[in-house]
């Protein structure tokens, strides 16, 4: 058996409008447990049975018929991530597993073209608006990345640090579903806010794009005038919601904190991790 993980991501700029995006890590992980079968693919997850596994199935087949199509594989994923969230619960799940099959089958494989199988995989799932690549190389390499989706190409990373806070209201929203008509009518300000990270200036591209994209999915901007009124240095919708992701330090982690606690949901404190993906048990 191989075990392999990989993590979140909270957003700087969703790429639904203008197929560029920007993400970083978070330090929440998504394990995969790949043990070999004689033949077939089968998936569970088992934090919770009645998850869809059509991506992990889908990642399971791509891998095996490029390396080895005569055999099959069972996959169990286990997560810390709040799944429909935009956390980027589907490209963890989906790097994770790429990662724990190839390190199993004992194959070679360049960090970028497993990241590409993963959204490979989540497009044939139709888990995924973009393709997602932005948030599949945050969850794969860590730190902060900024991607062109149209072709798959990882234009930037750097190593970033931040404490993080996140408020996840109860209710879920899948990528999938996303208004994506309405997301292109803002095309031109999120091109803005594109150039603002694309330049370095991540924390006011991740206040834009919060703002943009909760007009575009008619979602309330509260939580994130709230976390910016309590001192974080950015906040954002991460994806496309529900979940708000705040930048924050040691002191403006508490007043933050306060801010959202009468909000319905739940707060989840943890920090960006530069530190992606990784195999655990061989």
């Amino acid at each position: 058996m191989v075990i392999a993980s990989a993590l979140g991501a909270g957003t700087v700029i969703n790429a639904i409008a203008t197929l560029r995006g920007s993400a970083f890590g978070i330090d929440l992980r998504t394990r995969a447990e790949v043990e070999i079968a004689e033949k077939g693919i089968t998936c569970e997850v088992a934090d919770d049975p009645s998850v869809d596994t059509s991506l992990i199935a889908e990642c399971g087949r791509l891998v095996l018929q490029r390396f080895a199509p005569e055999i099959g594989v069972h996959i169990t994923t286990r997560s810390e991530i709040p799944t429909a969230s935009g956390l980027k619960s589907s490209s963890a799940a989906a790097n994770a597993t790429v990662l724990a099959l190839t390190k199993a089958l004992d194959v070679v494989i360049e960090p970028l073209d497993a990241v590409r199988l993963g959204v490979e995989a989540a497009r044939r799932a139709g888990v995924t608006v973009t393709g997602a690549f932005d948030d599949a190389c945050a969850s794969f390499f860590g730190g902060l990345v900024v991607t062109d989706n149209a072709r798959d190409v990882l234009l930037k990373r750097v190593e970033m640090q931040s404490d993080v806070l996140i408020h996840v209201p109860q209710q879920r929203a899948y990528s999938a579903k996303a208004d994506v008509a309405r997301a292109k009518l803002l095309a031109p300000w999120v091109e803005m806010a594109f150039a603002l990270a694309d330049d370095g200036r991540h924390e006011k591209a991740m206040v834009l794009n919060g703002l943009l994209y909760c007009s575009a999915f008619g979602l309330s901007v509260e939580p994130l005038l709230r976390a910016l009124e309590a001192g974080a240095s950015a906040a954002t919708l991460s994806g496309t919601g529900p979940a708000y992701i705040a930048l924050v330090d040691r002191t403006s982690a508490r007043q933050v904190r306060r801010a959202w606690q009468d909000l319905e949901g739940s707060i989840i404190a943890t920090r960006v991790s530069n530190q992606g993906a990784r195999v655990e048990t061989l």
